[in-house]
Formats: C-alpha cells, structure tokens, sequence
C-alpha cells in the first residue's frame, strides 16, 4: 500500500490517477482549488482518502497542505504534481503579468511542493516524486509557446533534482502525456491574452489542428501511472499514448541533423581549450 499526494485532483488525469490508486486500496491526500471538486472521493473511499484544499501559487498553503497530508498519513510514498494550466497567446500577445501567472502556477507550484515534500522524504529515506509534463516539454508550438515554455523548464527541474535526491533513496519520474481527450485547454480553464489580428492566421491554423487532433482516453493512463509508480527502477521521463515517441523520434533526428550539418562552426568556436584552473 503506498501513500499519495496528489496535486490538481478535481479533473482529468489527477482525478483519474486518485481513483485509480484508492480503488486498489492505497491512501491518497486528494487536493484541489475547491475541496467541494473532490468530497465525492472521500465519501466513496472513506479514510483513505484525505481531502484538502490547496492553490499552489500560495506558498503557506503548500507548505501547510503537505505537512497536513504527512501528519494524517505518517508519511509519502508518491508525491504527483499535476496542476497545471494554459496561456494561449503568441509571444507578442502575452504581456509580463501572463506569463507570471502561468509560471507561478505550472513551474513555482510544482517547485513549492517538492521543497514542502523532500524533507519529509529524506527523513524516511524513500519516495517517489512524479511530476506531469507533456510531449511539448521537448517540442513547442506557437500560440501556446509559454505554456511550452513551462514545460521545458519542468523538465530541467526534474532533471536535476533526480541527481539531487538519488542517494536519499527518492526517485523522480516525468510524466510526458500526448493530446488527451480531457477539458484540459478547452473555453474557460486555459488563459487567454488579447489577440492581434495580425496573428490571426496563424491562430486559427492552431485552434485548427487541435480540433482535429487525435486524442487519447485519459482511463487508459491509470495502469500505467501505477506500474510507474510500483518499478524498482523507474525511468526519468515516461510518455503516455502512442503518439508521443514517434514524434519526438522525428524532431530529435531533425535536431541531430542540423547539428551535425553546423559541426564545423560549433567546433571552430571552441577555440583554445583551457581548464577553470588555468584561467
């Protein structure tokens, strides 16, 4: 039986992951904006499943709802930052206040609760931090390049915390989903900034491609979050769906490509190698 703590409860993937882990009889700290979002899970499974309140762009909050979680429990197995939202606009369109805001809540959110969570893990030697990316933590897209953004920089937070915390006996996975068929990005949970029309055609030619865009089932996604969670050695960065890898493949060798194609200027720039100590 593992104990969870899981961000971004209310809906979608977080919901679907929460329900999945009590029905096969673990404990799970169930959190959301509004507690009113997630009380149906704790009438359904009872004492397993701990109900707090929680907005991740603030800081005692988060410091709060984490210890609450491990007082209740008397300890974390699982801690899974799913909270995370969209800011649709071109990098002219969004202004400073917008991008903030999309960061506080899908970078600094997520960081607040591993700080709030890794002494309680150190403590017990053990634990595994999952956090919820996406496939464009590697390629970004335009009109939703901030929300790409975040997502690259999650991927480098986790990068590094996984060197961090390994000799503590914590583990860390990325959780990298494709186009799922959740409200995630639909009127009314994604940012929005004021538009220019002289954006409107690459716009449209977005909103376009993502209506027509296969999309996964997000039940599908429970058995493999609980495999992950359940490795002796799991991996860093797991993608979710089918679409995932052969699109990374392709933009990973165009990357290659051009790199190799610039080898020659990359190495020119070199120049006389030195060490930090002879400088």
């Amino acid at each position: 039986m593992k104990t969870w703590f899981i961000t971004g409860a209310s809906r979608g993937m977080g919901r679907v992951w929460a329900e999945a882990a009590l029905r096969r009889g673990d404990r799970v700290t169930i959190t959301a904006r509004s507690v009113e979002s997630v009380r149906s899970l704790a009438e359904q499974f009872g004492e397993a499943a701990f109900v707090l309140a929680l907005d991740v762009t603030k800081p005692d909050q988060v410091r709060d709802a984490v210890a609450q979680a491990h007082e209740h429990f008397g300890r974390l197995d699982v801690v899974l930052n799913n909270v995370g939202y969209p800011l649709v606009g071109t990098v002219e369109e969004v202004s400073e206040d917008d991008v903030r805001a999309v960061f506080d809540a899908n970078y600094l959110g997520t960081l607040r609760v591993i700080q709030a969570a890794l002494p309680f893990l150190r403590q017990q030697g053990s634990g595994h931090i999952l956090g919820v990316s996406s496939t464009l933590g590697h390629v970004a897209m335009p009109v939703i390049g901030m929300y790409c953004a975040t997502k690259w920089a999650f991927e480098a937070l986790h990068e590094s915390l996984a060197a961090e915390v390994q000799s503590f006996g914590i583990k860390v996975s990325i959780i990298e989903p494709g186009a799922y068929a959740t409200e995630f990005g639909k009127p009314g949970t994604a940012g929005m900034a004021a538009p220019m029309e002289a954006y409107a055609g690459i716009r449209n030619a977005v909103f376009s491609g993502m209506g027509t865009m296969e999309r996964g089932d997000p039940q599908a996604t429970a058995e493999a979050v609980l495999k992950l969670v359940d490795a002796d050695d799991p991996p860093l960065r797991l993608i979710l769906g089918s679409h995932g890898l052969p699109q990374l493949r392709a933009t990973y060798a165009s990357r290659l490509e051009t790199w190799e194609a610039w080898k020659s200027v990359a190495n020119q720039a070199q120049g006389v190698s030195t060490t930090m100590a002879t400088r």
